[in-house]
């Protein structure tokens, strides 16, 4: 047993319950020191009348009692937000420091029961080190929800623009390189709302070029988007110049705005799903700390506040740079220490993403007088690759936010 297990058989009666969490129920386990089982392996299912009967049973118990579960996506909240407002200790651990703990046999067994009882002796031997669990407030907790929506929302939109793109390859290619404007701030796009009008080579080359024309303003107008004569006349070139593959039938019209509307609609609650996180990040105190630290606009800010929270649940720097997953772990056996490592990735790769796209922000700007990209220099004239020196900068940006966060957080307190 290890120092934790001791600490408690000296003094009160301690109970740890492990709780193996799935999707709508969990198994359950209650363990003493020296391996005795106060209550064997039973199920809960995640209902208000099961987890009060949970909660009942528990508080029965004699002595001190804490609670051990993994984080488990979305499907530990329930649980674990129950116990804690019933009063328990509740701890949840990253299931990585619990995946090698008590693997002392051959057989690769594994239950939900065997799982149960391995959380509760895994909190008995580390009683006094559990991270108590505080559940998210109401708008940090939906802020990171819909950053979650925000980022899957993303990868939609990103593979239904490759998709229409591949199909006017075949249909009118390079239709989307005629225009460069960006998205408005509905999400609209000037090429996406082109093709929907001109989704075939034929559709243009098929009018005369004044025809074209005036039906392009036309279409410019009632979007709400400048209309350039000269810009007319290259789109009608560009149509005549090139040769379709894709035959202009109702089937390739059906196949081009069947596409575009998905995008269209994604596009939209791409949009719905920023505004919604900037108004949230707006209601936090740290809000105008973070959004003027460099590199830090009204998309990355709120981003990183959803993925860090409140970042005086880290109890140090080291600790917030260890949850995004770029510190490089110590390695040393005997008399070999390796000196080059690589990040550990063992924390939120949302984060590193996030952080990664804060240090090209900063790389490109190229702010002389800004710390971070002082140091940036500083690694890129050791040589160092680029990897190697984003993610050092990465380091560093993090624990300047923790500094300068926490002492604006606690300043507001004093």
């Amino acid at each position: 047993m290890g120092s934790g297990c001791k600490f408690c058989i000296g003094g009160m009666n301690v109970n740890c319950v492990g709780v193996d969490v799935s999707k709508g129920k969990s198994m359950i386990a209650v363990m003493r020191p020296l391996g005795e089982l106060v209550i064997p392996p039973f199920e809960v299912g995640h209902t208000d009348a099961e987890l009060c009967e949970l909660s009942r049973r528990l508080g029965e118990l004699d002595g001190e009692t804490r609670v051990v579960m993994e984080a488990t996506g979305n499907y530990h909240l329930p649980i674990a937000g129950f116990l804690y407002g019933s009063g328990f200790y509740v701890s949840v651990v990253n299931a990585m420091l619990v995946h090698g703990y008590g693997n002392n046999s051959l057989r690769r067994a594994k239950t939900d029961k065997k799982d149960a009882i391995k959380l509760a002796n895994y909190g008995l031997d580390r009683w006094l080190a559990l991270p108590r669990y505080i559940p998210e407030d109401e708008v940090r907790l939906m802020l990171k929800t819909t950053y979650r929506q925000y980022q899957q929302c993303s990868k939609v939109q990103t593979m239904l623009k490759n998709n229409l793109i591949s199909l006017l390859d075949t249909a009118f290619p390079d239709a989307n390189r005629l225009f460069s404007s960006p998205a408005r701030a509905d999400g609209s796009e000037k090429w996406v709302d082109f093709v929907a009008a001109f989704w075939h080579c034929e559709c243009v080359c098929g009018l005369s070029e004044k025809a074209f024309a005036a039906k392009y303003q036309k279409r410019c107008k009632k979007h709400g988007y400048n209309f350039s004569q000269d810009k007319a006349l290259d789109i009608y070139a560009s149509a005549c110049g090139h040769f379709s593959v894709m035959p202009k039938t109702d089937t390739a019209k059906l196949l081009v705005g069947q596409v575009v509307s998905q995008l269209r609609a994604t596009s939209a609650a791409l949009a719905a799903f920023k505004n919604e996180m900037q108004s949230l990040a707006a209601s936090l105190p740290e809000y105008p700390v973070v959004m003027a630290m460099f590199g830090v606009g009204p998309v990355l800010g709120p981003q990183l506040m959803a993925e860090i929270g409140d970042v005086r649940r880290f109890h140090s720097k080291k600790a917030l740079v260890a949850f995004a997953g770029i510190d490089a772990p110590p390695y040393q056996s005997g008399q070999m220490e390796v000196r080059s490592r690589s990040i550990s990735k063992r924390g939120s790769s949302a984060l590193r993403r996030t952080l990664f796209l804060v240090m090209n922000t900063i790389l490109r700007c190229s702010p002389s007088d800004e710390p971070v990209y002082q140091f940036m220099a500083r690694k890129r004239a050791e040589g160092k690759p680029y990897r190697v020196y984003m993610m050092a900068s990465a380091n560093k940006f993090l624990r300047i936010y923790y500094a300068t966060v926490k002492q604006y957080l606690d300043s507001l307190e004093a």
